[in-house]
């Protein structure tokens, strides 16, 4: 199978296993871990500001999350995202939720403004609301927003320089130039907690093995969706999904990514 700008990417995680430094929630972060080692990374899941600054020196990508926010959280957030910053390390954030509670939309957009956010990833609810759109969320869930996806994610990626990473059916990358729509998953995926939160792993993973985060994000959502449908093919329900969701992407090869990815630019 010839080699694709995603396999490749895929192929330098699985040689190189970059160090993810993640601040992330207590709901799923052994799920956050486990896919970062089965994606082809080596998972840090530290959170204490007296060691975050140190700890992120030897990472190749930081993966902060705000799905169960705190005080203490946020102020770890930003001491690990300036050193982050100061190393040229990729930045991906997870606003979980932002848009229902005041903590949440404020919080992310005080990360976003006081650290360099590479990428930008989350639900269309979500990445509406920030946006600054009619969107709506529930609890964690998206409530949809108003407006076509593809232009409030292309608009808002080009006036923040970030990458803007909106999931869902259909995920949407954009820097603000160029749009790509991965159509890899299953329905299944959103049976279980935490796929989410675990794409913003994989996404890590895969930020730490290329230079183009438009390529690395495309090919980081393709492969988690990959997964998502091979295991589909073995469970019986969302119990045995989410352990076929691990055996799949610790399985997945360069070769499969490459024939199987269904990434087209827009």
């Amino acid at each position: 199978m010839a080699e694709t700008p995603y396999s490749t990417v895929f192929a330098t995680a699985r040689t190189q296993t970059p160090l993810v430094h993640h601040i992330t929630n207590y709901v799923t972060v052994n799920d956050c871990a486990n896919i970062t080692i089965c994606a082809g990374g080596a998972p840090v899941m530290a959170h204490a500001p007296d060691e975050v600054e140190e700890m992120v020196q030897y990472a190749g990508a930081l993966v902060l999350n705000i799905g169960t926010l705190d005080q203490a959280q946020i102020e770890s957030m930003l001491l690990v995202g300036k050193a982050a910053g100061r190393q040229d390390i990729p930045i991906i954030l997870d606003p979980v939720g932002a848009g229902a509670t005041t903590l949440r939309t404020d919080t992310a957009r005080k990360l976003m403004a006081e650290l360099p956010i590479s990428v930008l990833k989350g639900n269309a609810g979500e990445i509406g609301v920030l946006a600054g759109v009619d969107a709506r969320v529930r609890g964690v869930d998206s409530g949809g927003l108003s407006g076509d996806p593809v232009s409030i994610a292309r608009e808002y990626a080009e006036r923040s320089d970030m990458i803007v990473v909106m999931s869902g059916v259909t995920d949407i990358i954009s820097d603000g130039k160029q749009v790509l729509l991965v159509e890899n998953g299953h329905p299944l995926m959103g049976t279980i907690s935490g796929t989410g939160c675990m794409a913003a792993s994989v996404t890590g993973v895969f930020a730490a093995s290329g230079k183009d985060l438009v390529t690395t994000s495309a090919a980081a959502l393709a492969t988690f969706g990959l997964a998502g449908e091979r295991a589909a093919t073995f469970a019986k329900g969302p119990g045995s999904f989410k352990v076929s969701l691990f055996d799949a992407m610790a399985s997945l090869t360069p070769d499969d990514l490459a024939q199987g990815a269904r990434i087209r630019s827009v």
